[in-house]
């Protein structure tokens, strides 16, 4: 399915080495902002109080969060969940305190606060322990997604397009966490997962761009062209198909990051830009790498198998 066909192949190598600057400097940056600032985790890997509240009427999200504020509770994360009368609040783990006691605080700030009266629904206690847990079990899945994903391209590809899209996939995880980095973005479960996703979005776009590359390097009648040439009429030919399903992916992550609300803001965040940098490394980061890694023809059409005669 396509919705336009480029007659005329884009020199996107010409610029490759542009493209891969640009690459490297965004990397660094996200390096830079691991390193210096760090990753602001939430109540589910540091542990703390999770509490569902329900109100009369619709609450005045930020009229709450200023309550818990002067009350003493530091950082305090309110936002909607379901409907405009549900709230859900975190709040950080405080050392020596009781959760049943915390919960009590909240309720009687919540109660002398203006405003439509509130009704405790449930609480959660997350302790450091089970927080540290969720963690190591996160980068677990995160390094188990990435060995699955090595695997599959090691057996799919030819070792240098195997490498060059396993750099491209892990470059566009050290970007998406660089940026709640450098922004200090809370990171959650619900981030977690849309890394985990972005993983896979990216290594399906490398994918193609590679079989359509491997398809060229075997036509029998593209065989003047060069390396470069291949890669541009490869990138070129699958534009059309990568606009269909990055556009419409990035609709539904659109609608979810302006009316899914808070608890899915961040999700919906992680996806845009995983999106957006899976597109770029795909195409402009991968392809490039080949192309210095020396592929050729010869490596991936296999040469004729010359038929012995038979001796009288």
């Amino acid at each position: 399915m396509e919705f336009f066909r480029i007659r005329r192949d884009i020199p996107f190598m010409r610029h490759a080495l542009v493209f891969n600057a640009i690459s490297v400097i965004t990397f660094l940056l996200a390096v830079f902002f691991l390193a210096t600032r760090g990753l602001h985790l939430s109540v589910e890997f540091t542990g703390g109080t999770l509490m569902e509240v329900n109100y009369s009427e619709a609450p005045n999200l930020e009229t709450v969060r200023k309550a818990l504020t002067d009350s003493g509770f530091s950082d305090p994360q309110v936002q909607n969940f379901g409907t405009a009368r549900d709230v859900m609040i975190r709040l950080p783990l405080v050392k020596d305190t009781d959760s049943a006691k915390v919960s009590q605080q909240v309720m009687a700030t919540l109660d002398k606060a203006e405003g439509p009266k509130a009704e405790l629904r449930r609480v959660e206690y997350v302790g450091p322990q089970v927080g540290k847990e969720l963690a190591a079990d996160g980068s677990l899945a995160l390094m188990l997604v990435i060995f699955g994903i090595v695997l599959y391209l090691a057996m799919r590809f030819e070792w240098r397009f195997a490498v060059s899209a396993i750099i491209a996939n892990l470059h566009d995880v050290v970007i998406i966490l660089g940026f709640f980095a450098a922004f200090q973005w809370e990171f959650s479960l619900p981030v977690l997962a849309a890394v985990l996703a972005v993983l896979g979005y990216s290594v399906n776009e490398s994918v193609v761009v590679f079989d359509r590359v491997r398809e060229v390097f075997r036509n029998p009648r593209k065989r003047t062209m060069t390396v470069p040439q291949v890669l541009d009429h490869a990138i070129t030919s699958t534009i059309s198909r990568t606009i269909i399903t990055h556009g419409s992916t990035q609709m539904m992550v659109l609608s979810m990051l302006l009316f899914g609300g808070q608890a899915l803001h961040y999700f919906a965040v992680a996806l845009t830009i995983g999106i957006c940098f899976g597109i770029y490394s795909s195409v402009l980061v991968a392809s490039p790498l080949v192309m210095w890694l020396g592929v050729k023809r010869e490596q991936l059409v296999k040469p004729p198998k010359q038929k012995q005669e038979a001796v009288v």
